[in-house]
């Protein structure tokens, strides 16, 4: 008998249009594989549901706050209901981004220098010499990012609005110039780079989930070592916060700084998004795995005390 696999999706983030859609993908894509599946538009009563649906597995396709910060992750763990992606400690760090730079610098991985202020002192006056990114610390899919470019006379007032949902104290770091690349790790093998090539500001939420936002470039155009170099950290990173199932880290190559350019990392995703058309689906294709088969392999993966 099939094992009965309850997707998660939807919750009351910023990001539940983007889960939505990866949960409907993900679900459509198990069911071809032969499971038997129930999506779940979660809500406050994710408990009570799951205890009547009674499925063998969660498979975790929430976004942002709440499904990837490890706070449904710790639910399932007292359900004692084997679940998908990373467990409690390795999703609260990764998604406090202060906290997921002091874990990579730990390990090696090269990061952005950076300061952590409130809103209010980061959109009285520059914080720190533009260009600079200012994001907040605990958000996905680009929310509240801005890129202040060495022109620019002030911060960007809107970081200041009464309807701001993003936090009230921020990260500013260092801009690096350069491209966009990113790289999944699925278990403990590092899969392809993509080079991520838009047109707009950078990789926010209208590049990554609107028609044509941007290109994707598989395997990226690099040299060899730096091609290996980007592999290694985003396994450095995976292991450092003991991830699990699949994660994506992203990264940014200043090819002009010095002989080997500048690569640092930016951030580990520990619940990527999943449509086929992703990043992460469309690196498992490049390396032979189907998004029946990738799905599949995540159910097989689950577990509790991740």
């Amino acid at each position: 008998m099939s094992k009965h696999v309850a997707v998660l999706m939807g919750g009351w983030s910023q990001e539940r249009p983007v889960s939505l859609k990866s949960g409907t993908e993900c679900a459509a894509a198990l069911r071809r594989a032969g499971y038997q599946v129930t999506e779940v538009d979660v809500g406050r009563d994710v408990v009570a549901v799951l205890t009547a649906l009674k499925p063998d597995v969660a498979f975790n396709a929430l976004h942002g706050p709440f499904g990837e910060s490890g706070m449904i992750q710790g639910v399932l763990e007292l359900m004692e209901l084997p679940y998908t992606h990373s467990g409690v400690l390795a999703s609260a760090l990764a998604m406090d981004k202060h906290q997921a730079k002091i874990m990579l610098k730990a390990a090696g991985v090269p990061v952005t220098d950076h300061v952590i202020v409130s809103r209010a002192e980061a959109g009285r006056a520059h914080v720190m010499r533009p260009p600079y990114v200012i994001k907040p610390i605990a958000d996905g899919s680009s929310f509240g990012v801005f890129i202040v470019k060495a022109e620019t006379s002030h911060p960007p007032q809107e970081i200041l609005r009464e309807d701001w949902k993003s936090g009230e104290d921020l990260m500013v770091e260092r801009y690096i110039p350069g491209r966009e690349l990113t790289c999944a790790v699925m278990g403990d093998v590092a899969l392809g780079v993509t080079e991520i090539i838009t047109s707009l500001d950078f990789y926010n939420y209208d590049a990554k989930y609107a028609a044509g936002g941007s290109v994707h470039i598989i395997p990226a155009q690099l040299k060899p070592k730096i091609y290996d170099k980007v592999q290694k950290m985003a396994l450095a990173a995976h292991a450092a916060f003991g991830c699990r199932g699949v994660t994506r880290t992203d990264f940014r190559y200043n090819e002009a700084a010095g002989e080997d350019g500048e690569l640092v990392c930016l951030e580990i995703n520990t619940q990527p998004g999943m449509t086929q058309t992703s990043l992460v689906p469309e690196q498992a294709l490049h390396a032979g795995h189907s998004f029946e088969e990738l799905v599949a392999w995540m159910v097989e993966d689950a577990s509790c005390n991740r």
